[in-house]
């Protein structure tokens, strides 16, 4: 019972070891990463995890959860506060199971939704064919157009008029700039859809006042909160009114899931503080000035000389796609050689990939984690240009893992949980 991990298991140690010593002496730069506050982990690595708790807070199936009640509770009061919600529900077990409990709440199976294409930034959950989405309703989808590489919002209104969905689905996966939620809520009204936002990506830069606040506009709004948002892995979902709540709840326990998980739930609630206070916002002012640096350094003429071409021309959020179709390297390719000097992405595809998802076309490339880290100005302007030689036909391997390997030094994480 009380045997330490390194004596019960030592391959399970010896693995984590591992992955801490990665993530400690390389640069993690997927833009859904990010780096936990150790007050997270202790959360979620607490006796809580010990508890059964179906139902919801004062209506469990379970006695004694009168402790966790309090704990699922705070969180509840504390994301309702951060994102001007009247109801929150903290209890998704990822942003996948959120997304899949909001849209059975406010839509039926066979019901048409309106969302972003996979191929263009979308989510699988917002209509990929191989996903419970695309699978059980009518999948209509709307894209980015090509040259500008912001969304159509023409093509939205008039998909919207012509084949009337009952949800329109605003939000992305990887896309680099603001949506118009206004706009998408003129659209959703005039045809009697409802408007689901999906936040997961930024939802921390909105906690921040950073980027324009979802909730006032849609009907419901989910988001994961290990993002932007720094938190544990999980999913929430919030409302503007308390309309769909009972459907909401109903959707989440017992639709598709049993009892929650009240260790996570803690943690959740120890990231909604955290992302109340000043010091997450300046760290969300990092993290996109971090990412407008990047796009800055990757569109120079070097750079596209290589040829790298960031979309749209630039960046609102914690991210940048790159598209590599008239470079040397794919997707993978790419990825695998900053791998080589020790920077994290991941291969990503373009509009209109000709190459298959295994390999694709493109980088996306997220600044969050290193902004956690304590990455400055100074600090990424040197990692882009790291990225940029490293994308060159011609690349130095060991001398840019000596500058990421400076870099990782200068900033070091968890230095708490060294032995």
């Amino acid at each position: 019972m009380n045997t330490p991990l390194h004596e019960l298991d030592p391959a399970i140690a010896a693995a984590l070891d591992a992955e801490l010593e990665r993530q400690q002496s390389t640069l993690e730069m997927i833009a859904s990463e990010n780096f936990a506050p150790v007050a997270v982990m202790e959360a979620q690595g607490s006796v809580a995890t010990n508890k059964y708790a179906e139902g919801y807070p004062g209506r469990r199936y379970y006695g004694g959860c009168e402790h966790v009640d309090v704990a699922e509770q705070i969180a509840i009061d504390r994301v309702k506060e951060l994102f001007g919600a009247e109801y929150a529900n903290v209890q998704p077990h990822s942003g996948a199971s959120a997304n899949q409990a909001a849209l059975f709440a406010i839509a039926q199976p066979g019901d048409t939704i309106l969302g972003l294409d996979l191929a263009h930034g979308g989510h699988l959950t917002h209509g990929m064919r191989l996903n419970f989405s695309g699978k059980q309703f009518n999948v209509v989808a709307y894209h980015v157009d090509t040259d500008s590489g912001l969304v159509d919002m023409a093509e939205v209104e008039r998909l919207a008029k012509e084949h009337r969905p009952k949800v329109i689905i605003a939000g992305w996966s990887a896309y680099p700039r603001q949506l118009d939620f206004a706009a998408f809520r003129r659209i959703a009204d005039e045809v009697g859809a409802y408007l689901w936002v999906d936040m997961a990506h930024f939802a921390g830069l909105v906690a921040a006042g950073l980027h324009p606040n979802p909730v006032p506009h849609a009907d419901v709004v989910t988001s994961t909160t290990h993002k932007t948002l720094g938190g544990p892995r999980g999913g929430i979902i919030l409302a503007r009114s308390k309309e769909f709540a009972k459907k909401l709840n109903s959707a989440v326990f017992p639709g598709f899931q049993g009892g929650p998980l009240e260790h996570v739930i803690a943690a959740k609630a120890v990231s909604f503080k955290v992302a109340a206070s000043e010091e997450f916002k300046e760290r969300q002012q990092r993290t996109i000035e971090g990412a407008r640096i990047l796009a800055e350094r990757l569109t120079a003429p070097d750079a596209r000389e290589a040829g790298v071409n960031v979309l749209s021309g630039g960046t609102d959020v914690h991210l940048i796609l790159v598209d590599l179709r008239a470079s040397d390297l794919d997707g993978q390719q790419a990825e695998d050689r900053l791998h080589e000097v020790g920077i994290t992405v991941n291969r990503n595809a373009v509009p209109d990939d000709p190459r298959p998802p295994m390999v694709t076309s493109g980088l996306r490339i997220g600044t969050p984690a290193l902004a956690t880290r304590g990455f400055t100005a100074q600090d990424f302007t040197e990692v882009a240009d790291v990225i940029a030689e490293t994308l060159k036909p011609v690349y130095d391997a060991d001398a840019l893992k000596a500058r990421v390997k400076a870099l990782a030094d200068k900033h070091p994480l968890y230095p708490v949980l060294n032995k």
